[in-house]
């Protein structure tokens, strides 16, 4: 099994929502954004992610504009 290293992912890491307590935590993000069907913030451009609109039609939306 990997090994998280969650201070590299911290850094790393595109969500701006305050005091959120996943920041680094790449699985738990991921699990949580998933059960509220939408995506964490790494998989959106940063204008995009500072609006937390992180539904699956807003990255169909950004992604099918190319």
């Amino acid at each position: 099994m990997i090994e998280c290293d969650i201070d590299e992912n911290r850094e790393k890491c595109s969500c701006t929502y305050p005091g959120c307590e996943k920041k680094g935590k790449c699985c738990e993000c991921l699990s949580y954004h998933l059960s509220k069907k939408e995506l964490p913030a790494c998989c959106f451009p940063e204008d995009v992610e500072k609006t937390f609109d992180r539904s699956f039609e807003k990255f169909c939306e950004i992604h099918l504009k190319k």
